[in-house]
């Protein structure tokens, strides 16, 4: 087996509108093609092997008598007989699973057009891992087939490392997950632990925790101990006496002053590193202070303050959880040693590596014997029975400590003491901790102190407590970030189709910005915001719509969808407000294995399945692929066609629906028994005097759109009439060039349906000659080139056939032939000069042209194509 084509889906896409991270694989079965899995010997008793739990259930809130929601493959169906790729599914998805990842949907399916090639889609949650996963499953079902010996371990190792380097920790998935549970959408920053909540104008950012709120000045004073303590005993909140060191002579002089025990901890440490407690002679204070100065020069000194460990967490000035923590141990047995005990303790379930699970697990480091040697202890030392080593000086859950929640023990005097720390360092996300015997007894009788304030806190003990409540601490925080009715999206209007995408879109933007939004729009020539162009080249998929939504200053998206991104990669965002399907014909068959114009209209259908509940799909009814998107839709829907009578359009009228319609020259909204006049579509500088139907049908949409989005009649009739199509605002859509005797256009025109149109209007227009610069394209089927090359041939009078310099897997020749075959297949004396540049192919007609002729550039190297008309133009006003 091989795998022939790997992707990944970043959001809604042909294979699952509901499930956005999914890995699409085509895979070549090659030896195995048409073989079950009951046709390999031993094959299912050595995969459960290898991995039980490819035959257990996976967890689901659905009762035993219910149906599993993802269901396991077992021994029994290996053993009757399963697809080869059914079987490569659950290997990804297992794999997965074993390295911390929990996924479970996927689905199979063959190739309809390939014998022996298969598709496998599944879920991922870390994009670099699905892909690991899904050629280690190839290679291990591949393997197994073959008896050959497989060892998971390694590959397990790999995707577990890849989970801790790049999957959110604890703290900043629950924020996430709550976010998400609010429908706040989110993004996460390339190269960067930054994730942006919301889009656009209403976005707010987190890292780890601290947030858009959190000020600079308090994380700087957290940082520093020794402020932070002078500013809260200053406010009369009890902390350890102490201070700074920088040698060890100073030690030994804070030590006289301050007498044992002590605590040495680095000024600008965090997270405990370097920090030891409860030092009662000087050997170890000694040893303290190296460990400390391994994070920082300056090293604080301060008493031992007796008591339990407690965090208080405070957001947005008040206090939402309390946990008491233990630091890593292990309890004799009398019999056991040291390392078997902490053998013992890392087979809770609970612990995992690194932030996999509720706790990690323990290990000996260097800090650990150290304490070992204090005690003249070691690893293989035996432990009396019920005595409790402490393995760690500090709590900390990511070294192995534990927490019980007390969230609703703390006496409120705690409380007030708490929110007051906070306030005075300033900080909206705070964590206090504490030293007191007990946190229901105030602080100030328990003889306890506050020993630190820190900046972005972990939340891992609150919401997942060894013992005790667990917290949704993350609920404050996006309550501060988005108050109740604040918003969090922005409006998006999305456009796809065949032809008319780009216009359409343009359309819209323009229109929009007129109501004084500030528009971030991409299409097919670059990304734009405000107007401004940013990026250029097709910028039609995910990561130019991210790059829109991403941006501060918009505050609505207007988003040109198309074909290649959304196979590539997805759509690049969750849901729309309003989108717009245009139409859908034969171009880009056979390719990204899109072979039918139903399979076509499959992909594009998926723009609008993503329309929210309250939102809308503008459907084209004179185009029955488009108009039957509708049955899947669960939002509203409204239509537009070029016929006033179209029954399609009066039944969903009759209905109560809203449509847009040609009618008497007008573009008129529908909606019950009332007509909406607009305006006269000769009024529309896009329609080109009438003459561009395909225009006044985008004009519909627009109009449509512009209506339910709640712009009022005269704003869409005065966008519609003040957007004026030239080479700079529209570029390769319509751009019409005058001479003096002769005119020129520009259009991007590349297949049979776009040159159908174009035709049209061509038809309408005045002219003693009609020449066509064509090309055609090698990734196109032979049957696509041909018909586009034979409209080319009916509507001109001559053909200046060129080539790109991309021939997209045919030869120059090959393309040629099939061509000349359909530009003469109607006119067998059509005049057609062959010139294969296309700089020196426009240079020619530009040179000759005759009197009152029209010239028709179809090109694709619009800005260059542009440039050149304008040089000659420059040189005629010279001249």
């Amino acid at each position: 087996m091989k795998i022939i084509d790997l992707r990944t889906m970043r959001g809604p896409s042909y294979w699952s509108v509901k499930h956005l991270k999914l890995i699409v694989m085509k895979v070549d079965l090659e030896d195995l093609a048409g073989k079950w899995s009951n046709a390999i010997p031993g094959l299912a008793s050595r995969l459960t092997k290898l991995l039980p739990g490819v035959g257990q259930p996976c967890p689901t809130p659905d009762s035993s008598k219910q149906k599993l929601k993802y269901p396991p493959l077992t021994l029994e169906q290996l053993t009757d007989g399963e697809p080869m790729c059914h079987v490569i599914q659950h290997v990804a998805l297992e794999l997965q699973r074993l390295a911390g990842m929990p996924v479970y949907w996927g689905k199979s399916y063959p190739s309809a057009h390939e014998e022996g090639v298969e598709f496998v889609v599944f879920s991922y949650q870390e994009e670099r891992a699905g892909r690991v996963a899904a050629r280690a499953a190839v290679e291990i079902v591949d393997a197994l087939c073959q008896k050959q010996k497989v060892d998971i371990k390694p590959i397990i190792t790999e995707l577990h490392n890849i989970r801790e380097e790049e999957f959110f920790g604890p703290s900043t998935y629950s924020i996430v997950a709550e976010a998400v549970s609010r429908n706040i959408p989110y993004i996460r920053l390339k190269n960067t632990s930054v994730i942006q909540l919301g889009y656009g104008v209403n976005q707010k950012r987190i890292q780890a925790t601290t947030s858009t709120n959190t000020a600079f000045f308090a994380v700087d004073i957290a940082g520093n101990k020794n402020r932070t303590k002078a500013m809260l005993a200053d406010a009369g909140i009890p902390v350890p006496r102490g201070t700074t060191v920088y040698s060890i002579e100073e030690l030994r002089t804070a030590i006289e002053e301050l007498g044992f025990p002590i605590v040495t901890k680095p000024l600008d440490g965090n997270h405990g590193k370097g920090a030891s407690i409860n030092i009662t002679d000087w050997k170890t204070a000694q040893t303290g202070f190296k460990e400390a100065q391994v994070y920082s020069r300056a090293v604080i000194v301060e008493q031992f303050i007796e008591g339990f460990d407690h965090r208080l967490l405070v957001v947005n000035g008040q206090l939402v959880a309390a946990a008491k923590r233990k630091p890593a141990s292990v309890l004799g047995d009398g019999k056991s040693t040291i390392q078997e005990l902490i053998d013992q303790v890392n087979q809770d379930p609970r612990r995992g590596e690194g932030h996999e699970k509720v706790l990690t697990k323990i290990t000996a480091d260097k800090h650990t014997m150290a304490i070992l040697e204090a005690r003249d202890l070691t690893l293989k030392s035996v432990l009396p029975e019920g005595e409790e080593l402490f393995l760690k000086s500090t709590a900390n859950i990511s070294t192995g400590g534990t927490a019980t929640d007390v969230t609703d023990l703390v006496h409120p005097y705690n409380v007030l003491l708490a929110e007051r720390a906070a306030g005075i360092i300033g900080l909206d996300i705070c964590g206090i901790d504490l030293l007191t015997s007990d946190i229901a007894i105030p602080l100030n009788e328990s003889r306890g102190a506050v020993i630190e304030v820190n900046a972005a806190p972990g939340f891992r003990m609150h919401i997942s407590p060894a013992e005790g409540l667990p917290r949704n601490v993350a609920a404050p925080v996006v309550d501060m970030l988005f108050p109740r009715g604040t918003p969090s999206r922005i409006p998006i209007m999305a456009v796809t189709g065949t032809n008319g995408k780009t216009t359409t879109t343009r359309m819209l933007a323009h229109m929009v910005a007129a109501q004084g939004y500030k528009v971030g729009f991409t299409t097919t020539d670059g990304i734009y915001i405000q107007g401004n162009q940013l990026e250029q080249g097709d910028c039609t998929g995910g990561q130019s719509t991210e790059f829109v939504l991403r941006d501060p200053t918009v505050n609505y998206a207007v988003l040109e969808v198309a074909r290649g991104g959304m196979l590539r990669s997805g759509l690049g965002f969750d849901v729309c407000d309003i989108a717009i399907v245009t139409n859908v014909a034969a171009d880009h068959l056979g390719m990204r294995d899109i072979n039918t114009v139903e399979e076509m209209a499959a992909v594009k259908g998926v723009l609008p399945r993503t329309v929210c509940k309250n939102g809308w799909a503008i459907l084209n009814a004179d185009d029955d692929l488009v108009y039957a998107m509708a049955e899947r839709l669960h939002c509203r829907v409204a239509f537009f066609s070029m016929n006033e009578k179209n029954p399609r359009i009066l039944d969903h009228v009759e209905n109560g629906g809203v449509a847009a319609v040609y009618e008497e020259g007008y573009v008129t909204i529908y909606q019950n028994s009332y007509k909406l006049r607009i305006d006269r579509a000769v009024e529309f500088p896009i329609t080109l005097g009438g003459r561009a139907t395909f225009n006044i049908e985008n004009s519909l949409a627009v109009a449509l759109a512009g209506y339910v989005a709640g712009f009022t009649k005269d704003s869409i009739k005065t966008a519609l009439r003040t957007f004026v199509p030239s080479a700079a605002k529209t570029p390769g859509r319509m751009n019409v060039f005058k001479f003096p005797e002769f005119e020129v256009i520009v259009d991007y025109a590349h297949n049979t349906a776009g040159i159908t149109k174009y035709a049209e209007f061509l038809n309408n227009t005045p002219a003693t000659h009609k020449v066509g610069i064509v090309s055609g394209l090698g990734d196109r089927r032979d049957e696509d080139t041909i018909s586009f090359a034979r409209v080319a041939g009916k509507i001109f009078d001559e053909v200046i056939l060129r080539q790109d310099k991309d021939l997209r897997g045919k030869s120059g020749e090959e393309i040629y032939a099939l061509m000349t075959r359909g530009l003469r297949m109607d006119k067998p004396d059509l005049p057609i000069t062959y010139i294969e540049d296309e700089t020196e192919a426009i240079h020619h007609v530009l040179h000759t042209a005759r009197p009152g002729s029209v010239i028709s550039v179809f090109t694709e190297k619009i800005p260059s194509t542009i440039k050149q008309i304008e040089e000659f133009e420059a040189q005629i006003v010279q001249a």
